[in-house]
């Protein structure tokens, strides 16, 4: 059974807290620790389009080397690519001596891009939501469930730390999941990229694309194949399977039970294996970081081809979107 922490002693966040990077993660954190009574600075580099939107907030925004600098809590919350040369250039030469390091994915410590030095603790906290998901159930009185994850424990104290960090930012409210670094990176680039950021998209455009060569109104196919995909969704998340076969109807539940398993076989399963293999390994993380390391010709050309596959789906969605008022809500990275 997995352990499950509601509390935690907001009091031990007794320091300033230096939230670096105000993206999608950093600005729910910063803002939720700020409204939770304790002290932060927002670390950010110069010239930084982030900084007048985080003063804009309330919230005292610093050099990263100046926030550092007497912080009892780094929270390293840029983008995981940029991560490893602001921790070279920034953090490490300026991190006070005991001073506690705090990340949102473990992916650059996993993988050993970034080694704090010993006598240093090094936890996670890391929100199942996106940031702006997890400011707005802050604010309306409810939470984010999390993962807790300890490291390294040089204070003796760093789980209660993580926990109090937590707290602060409301997802003890729910519950912390406790986890370890290496679960948390893999299981959480396998289910981006298998499931919820790869799997379902690719599944709904090719359902799409089938519907819409086979001569059916590409509305009609993103009614059928996209649309409809959040309820189902809903009906999972409230209830699960369960649930939602039983408020489906009896076709519904029939084609779900017969030929689902055609769709996701043993061969998709052992796809799913490999994907997770390339994780474990080590194989992804070297691909994504040389590419960055070159400067992301192969992201370039993934996110040109990805566009391209999605040109009518898109066109077609954002007229039916319209149609209904519906507004999309991007998260600042």
């Amino acid at each position: 059974m997995a352990t499950i922490y509601r509390e935690g002693d907001l009091d031990l966040l007794s320091g300033k807290v230096a939230v670096i990077g105000y993206g999608s993660q950093g600005h729910a954190h910063a803002l939720n620790l700020r409204d939770s009574g304790v002290d932060v600075q927002v670390g950010l580099r110069e010239g930084s389009p982030s900084a007048e939107k985080a003063e804009e907030a309330g919230l005292e925004v610093r050099s990263i080397a100046d926030a550092v600098r007497g912080a009892q809590v780094v929270a390293l919350l840029c983008p995981d690519h940029v991560q490893k040369e602001v921790w070279d250039e920034h953090i490490a030469p300026n991190l006070e001596p005991g001073a506690a390091v705090l990340f949102a994915h473990g992916l650059n410590i996993h993988f050993e891009r970034i080694a704090p030095p010993e006598g240093h603790d090094v936890i996670m906290v890391a929100p199942k939501a996106p940031g702006h998901r997890v400011r707005e159930l802050y604010v309306s009185g409810a939470g984010t469930p999390g993962l807790v994850a300890v490291h390294r424990d040089a204070s003796g104290n760093a789980l209660a730390l993580a926990l109090a960090y937590g707290v602060g930012i409301g997802c003890a409210r729910v519950g912390l999941l406790a986890t370890t670094f290496a679960e948390e990176t893999e299981s959480d680039l396998f289910g981006e990229q298998a499931v919820l950021c790869g799997g379902v998209p690719a599944l709904v455009q090719a359902g799409f694309d089938v519907l819409v060569e086979a001569g059916y109104q590409p509305e009609i196919a993103y009614y059928e194949c996209l649309n409809e995909l959040k309820l189902i969704v809903d009906l999972l998340y409230q209830g699960g399977y369960e649930y939602m076969r039983y408020s489906v109807s009896d076709v519904a539940e029939y084609g779900d039970l017969s030929r689902g398993p055609r769709v996701v076989d043993d061969a998709v399963k052992q796809r799913l294996r490999d994907i997770l293999g390339e994780i474990q390994t080590g194989a992804f993380a070297e691909e994504l970081f040389a590419d960055d390391e070159a400067g992301r010709p192969k992201f370039a050309e993934l996110r040109k081809a990805g566009e391209e596959r999605a040109a009518e789906i898109e066109r077609v969605g954002k007229e039916l979107r319209a149609l209904a008022g519906v507004e999309g809500l991007l998260g600042v990275r």
